[in-house]
C-alpha cells in the first residue's frame, strides 16, 4: 500500500503526518547487564521505515472508534468456552487497573497492586465513574493486542517488531542505558514518566504525574521520538520468547528476531498461564528503581495477547519496503 492510497483512508492522513523516517542501521540490541530475558546483546540491522512520533492517543483511537464502530476487548463479556473453570460472575467485561497500594506489600505477587474491575476500558481508565474527559493527548490505554493491530490496519500501518521498535527507541545511542545517555535523571531533570518512590505505595510525583502523562511532555530522543520510555508499555508484533540468537535480516526487518513460533510464546516464569505472548516494550509509569527497571529501550516483558491494562498502549510504523 502506498501512502497516497493510506492518506485516501478515513482519519488516516492526519496520522501520516505525524510521522518520522528512520534510516535503516546496525545496532547492538539487548543487553547482557540486566534481566535474563534481554541476554544475549547482539547486532542487529533493520531497513528504513516510518515510526509514528509519540504514542497513539486517545483523540486519534476516539476517531477510529468513530469511523468504524470498533469495540475493543476490554469492553466485551468474556466467553465461558475461552476460559474453562472461570467463575460466572467472573464473566464479565473489563480490564486491569492498577491500585497504589497503602503500606508495603510483598513484591513477588502483582496481585498485590493489580485489580481486575468491570467497566475498565479505554474510555473509563480506572472504572466506571472515570473517563478520559480532558486526557485527549495522553496515550490510550487498556487495548488488547487485537485492539492495537485494528487500529493499525485502519490507519495503512503496522505494529513495530522488536528490532524496530528497540532500534527507534536508542535514537542513534549505541551502548547507553537509557534513550538519553547513562544517567537516570540527569541534570536537566527528569526525562520519561517513571515511579518515584517506594513501589507500590509511595509515589513521590517528582515528575508531575501519578498516572499517565501527556505525549510529548518529555524531550525527545534522538530521532524526535516521544515517549520511548515510560508513560505507557507499547505492543509490538514480536511473540516473546527467551534466548536469542542474532537475526538473519531480511526485508523490511527480521520480523521475528527470536525465531519464536506463537506456541513457544508462553513466559517461563508463570507456566501455568498457556496464552501466548506478545513482546512489550518501553516500561511506564509503573516502572521504579526500587521493583521494575524496565525503563531502558533493551528492556522486555511478556504480556499475554488477551490482555489488556492501564497501563498498556502502542504505536504504529509503516515500512518502505
Amino acid at each position: 500500500m502506498t501512502e497516497l492510497d493510506r492518506a485516501g483512508q478515513p482519519g488516516a492522513t492526519a496520522l501520516l503526518e505525524d510521522m518520522v523516517r528512520l534510516p535503516g542501521g546496525r545496532f547492538t540490541m539487548g543487553s547482557d547487564l540486566h534481566y535474563l530475558e534481554e541476554r544475549p546483546a547482539r547486532v542487529v540491522e533493520v531497513d528504513s521505515f516510518q515510526i509514528d512520533r509519540t504514542m497513539v492517543t486517545n483523540r486519534q483511537f476516539a476517531e477510529f472508534v468513530g469511523a468504524t464502530g470498533y469495540v475493543t476487548l476490554a469492553e466485551k463479556v468474556p466467553k465461558a468456552e475461552d476460559y474453562p473453570g472461570a467463575l460466572p460472575e467472573m464473566l464479565q467485561a473489563g480490564s486491569l487497573v492498577f491500585k497504589q497500594t497503602s503500606a508495603p506489600v510483598p513484591l513477588d505477587n502483582h496481585y498485590n497492586w493489580w485489580d481486575w474491575v468491570f467497566g475498565a476500558d479505554w474510555r473509563h481508565p480506572t472504572g466506571p465513574g472515570s473517563s478520559i474527559e480532558g486526557m485527549d493527548d495522553h496515550p490510550v490505554v487498556h487495548v488488547a493486542f487485537e485492539d492495537a493491530q485494528a487500529f493499525a490496519g485502519w490507519a495503512g500501518k503496522e505494529l513495530p517488531s522488536e528490532a524496530e521498535w528497540e532500534y527507534a527507541a536508542r535514537g542513534g545511542l549505541e551502548g547507553k542505558e537509557f534513550a538519553w545517555g547513562d544517567e537516570l535523571v540527569p541534570a536537566e531533570g527528569h526525562m520519561a514518566n517513571i515511579w518515584q518512590g517506594k513501589f507500590p505505595y509511595q509515589n513521590t510525583e517528582e515528575d508531575g504525574y501519578t498516572r499517565t502523562s501527556p505525549v510529548g511532555s518529555y524531550p525527545p530522543n534522538g530521532f524526535g521520538l516521544f515517549d520511548m520510555i515510560g508513560n505507557a508499555w507499547e505492543w509490538t508484533d514480536d511473540w516473546f520468547g527467551t534466548g536469542a540468537a542474532a537475526p538473519k535480516k531480511s526485508c523490511c526487518v527480521p520480523r521475528n528476531p527470536r525465531g519464536v513460533q506463537p506456541e513457544e510464546s508462553f513466559d517461563p516464569r508463570m507456566p501455568e498461564i498457556r496464552i501466548p505472548q506478545k513482546v512489550l516494550k518501553g516500561g511506564s509509569h509503573l516502572c521504579a528503581p526500587s521493583y521494575c527497571r524496565r525503563y531502558r529501550p533493551a528492556a522486555r516483558h511478556a504480556q499475554t495477547v488477551d490482555s489488556s491494562t492501564s497501563h498498556i498502549g502502542f504505536r504504529c510504523i509503516i515500512r518502505d519496503c
